[in-house]
């Protein structure tokens, strides 16, 4: 029977409930246990897909889309889900299904739409039984599909948010259902260290645990953020206010890497009384699986050297924006022996002062044009872009950044000043990148992309392979918009290779430059299956180019053009 953990958040948003709640299922993977995980979102959209990211943090894209069909009759494409779920991929290093992330949209839209089919004929719809019904409802459905022995439910935003609250009550009454010893509620609150009088204070995580009391939910442990270990003092003042034994107040402090958590929590005892409270049957760790982890956080904690790499972007804002991408880097750098420093560039200064270009690009060893949507910026983008193909600097565009890596080629490169993507402007002359045909017709916006996981088709003597070793991989998508072929053909003769297509190959998943250097273009998202355990190979390739540029560079060997 499967046994469920949930976990809350309170004090203030941004604690790392993911990582804590991955931190746990890795804690329970290690010692032999099946684990899913469900994170449920308060907001009322549907999905993440249509937010912003400067206002939501990255959308991470799953391996496999799901057909929603809240009611008969209605139906919607899932794969864009909340960016925690890159972080269970990560540490779990296994694929999460889209019909996991739990959104008040979903919920609700599917009441209401049960309503108007008359699923409810007779009955006055409220939020209790009905919406709460369909929340428990949907957990179970996932603990059916994916049977694992422990699913954990990660629940966003903040105890005493008003939208979280059906979410609270739905918790209290399926812990009611599942009876003693079948679930359990992990509470993540804030500890912070006030430098006037040189303490940690725990008054905010008092008053978060008494917010949730209020809902009928007592914690069963509760895990302190703060900027180092708590004291003896501060854990036992916890323990006592907060009626949790002192074995279940557990300490989450700044960690250099956050695959550090897991080993940090299992050295608190964590694991070993996470089992015993759910009458789990063996508490012991597989000492291989520990080994392994190990080494890999070691690997992070032990670089030679570093590189710095410039992320040129639209929502340099949050970094959380491109968290997928920062942590993929983090994993090619790791297994290459380096650290990276990211400077993160707002685009729209090249805009206004283009003498700003040269003055940001020629400190760092490598460029990552980032993803995007919209038009703030892309002049920007697109003039580091042309930068980079006059410069030997190794360079990597993707999704957007690809796109605009093949405007600044056709107007760098082959002299067509005003060629440009149909998104920034509909009426260039030279169209070169355009929607894609399937997408003309389209008004809706959710979950509309061509999205999910699709075949690249990879050419043999081009870069790409050199990275992949493979003629075929899969990779993950979210994009309108594409490369067009007809004009990538004529820039073929300009040095242009097309090194990756769909089975068809109509739509263009990868570009790249002729020479020496090392400058490419993936239409899709290559973080989005990065893991610590095995990273990426584009991004391990292209930090092995960084790392051989700023030799050579530190050498003298190389100037970059300005």
């Amino acid at each position: 029977m499967t046994k469920y953990i949930f976990v809350t958040g309170g004090v203030l948003s941004g604690l790392g409930k993911g990582v804590v709640t991955a931190s746990i299922a890795k804690l329970l993977q290690m010692r032999g246990y099946s684990v899913d995980v469900i994170k449920i979102d308060p907001y009322l959209n549907v999905d993440p897909g249509t937010l912003n990211p400067i206002e939501h943090g990255e959308v991470f894209v799953c391996e496999h889309s799901w057909h929603f069909k809240p009611a008969e009759g209605y139906s919607f494409t899932i794969a864009e889900v909340d960016q925690d779920f890159g972080t269970y991929e990560r540490f779990l290093n296994k694929n999460i299904e889209p019909y996991n992330n739990i959104t008040s949209g979903q919920i609700y839209l599917t009441v209401i739409l049960k309503e108007r089919v008359g699923k409810y004929l007779g009955k006055t719809i409220q939020v209790i039984p009905h919406i709460t019904d369909e929340i428990k409802n949907r957990i179970r459905i996932v603990a059916k599909k994916s049977k694992p022995d422990v699913l954990l439910i990660e629940i966003g935003g903040t105890v005493g948010d008003i939208e979280a609250m059906p979410f609270l009550e739905a918790v209290r009454q399926f812990r009611l259902e599942e009876g003693p010893g079948n679930t359990l509620l992990v509470h993540i609150t804030l500890v912070p260290y006030l430098e006037t009088v040189g303490q940690l204070k725990s008054k905010p995580t008092q008053h978060s645990v008494k917010i949730l009391q209020s809902t009928g939910l007592q914690p069963d442990i509760i895990v302190c953020r703060a900027p180092f270990e708590l004291t003896e003092d501060i854990k036992r003042k916890i323990s006592l206010f907060c009626s949790v034994p002192y074995e279940a107040v557990i300490s989450d402090p700044d960690m250099e890497t956050v695959y550090e958590i897991p080993i940090l929590f299992e050295k608190q005892g964590l694991g070993e009384y996470i089992c015993r409270l759910l009458g789990l049957g063996t508490n012991r760790l597989i000492q291989d699986e520990y080994l392994k982890w190990n080494k890999i956080v070691n690997m992070f904690k032990q670089p030679t050297d570093y590189v710095e790499i410039a992320m040129p972007g639209k929502y340099t804002f949050i970094t959380d924006s491109y968290i997928s991408i920062n942590e993929a880097l983090r994993h090619a750098a790791a297994w290459n022996g380096v650290k990276i420093k990211i400077r993160w560039i707002e685009t729209e200064i090249f805009e206004e002062d283009i003498g700003k270009l040269e003055e940001e690009l020629s400190k760092v060893d490598g460029i990552l044009l980032t993803p995007g949507f919209g038009r703030r910026g892309v002049e920007g983008m697109i003039s580091v872009a042309e930068y980079a193909l006059n410069s030997p600097i190794p360079f990597l565009g993707i999704c957007f950044g690809a796109q605009l890596l093949f405007v600044a080629f056709y107007r760098s490169i082959m002299g067509y000043k005003t060629a440009n993507t149909t998104e920034v402007d509909p009426n260039t002359p030279y169209p070169v990148v355009d929607l894609l045909p399937e997408q003309k017709s389209i008004k809706m916006k959710g979950g509309t992309m061509r999205l999910a996981a699709h075949k690249v088709y990879i050419k043999k003597n081009t870069k790409l392979y050199d990275a992949y070793k493979k003629e075929v991989v899969l990779e993950r998508f979210r994009h309108r918009y594409h490369i067009i072929k007809e004009y990538a053909q004529k820039a073929k003769e300009y040095g242009l290779i097309v090194s990756a297509t769909d089975a068809t190959g109509n739509i263009i998943n990868a570009i790249e430059v002729d020479g020496e250097g090392w400058t490419i273009g993936v239409q899709f998202h290559p973080e989005f299956k990065s893991r610590p355990e095995s990273p990426s190979p584009i991004y391990l390739t292209f930090i092995k180019e960084i790392i051989k540029y700023k030799k050579l560079r530190e050498k003298s060997i190389l100037k970059i053009k300005p």
